[in-house]
């Protein structure tokens, strides 16, 4: 896997929100982020099966020994929330470029990250 997707990039990527094409590779996604995505109170049947049909596509990561790490060392030293420090510390364990569109997250310091333009409204 070469590119972690964090939660904003599946929701804007499904809504048709982004300018810029998702890469041409393998991609992840950390389990934070899909029970984010899937844990909406109104999420629409319509939009959880369009998650639920991208999600099987592509590998969901569980938490592992490193990943937890990660996240601690993370968290201590940035203060992230935690579901943050747990997808960028996925992203750091597994090597990968995380996608996303949260600034913050986006300036952790040993975390390569990479934005994505949106549409114009």
């Amino acid at each position: 896997m070469r590119y972690l997707l964090d939660s904003n990039i599946i929701i804007y990527f499904l809504k048709g929100l982004l300018a810029d094409p998702l890469p041409d590779d393998a991609y992840g996604v950390s389990v934070i982020s899909e029970i984010e995505i899937l844990s909406y109170p109104s999420l629409p049947a319509d939009d959880e099966r369009l998650i639920r049909d991208l999600l099987a596509t592509i590998e969901v990561i569980d938490l592992s020994p490193d990943i937890r790490d990660a996240a601690i060392q993370l968290r201590r030293a940035y203060n992230l929330k935690l579901p943050d420090a747990i997808i960028a510390g996925t992203a750091l364990a597994l090597d990968a470029e995380l996608l996303t569109n949260d600034a913050r997250l986006a300036q952790t310091p040993g975390v390569r990250c990479r934005q994505l333009r949106m549409k114009e409204a």
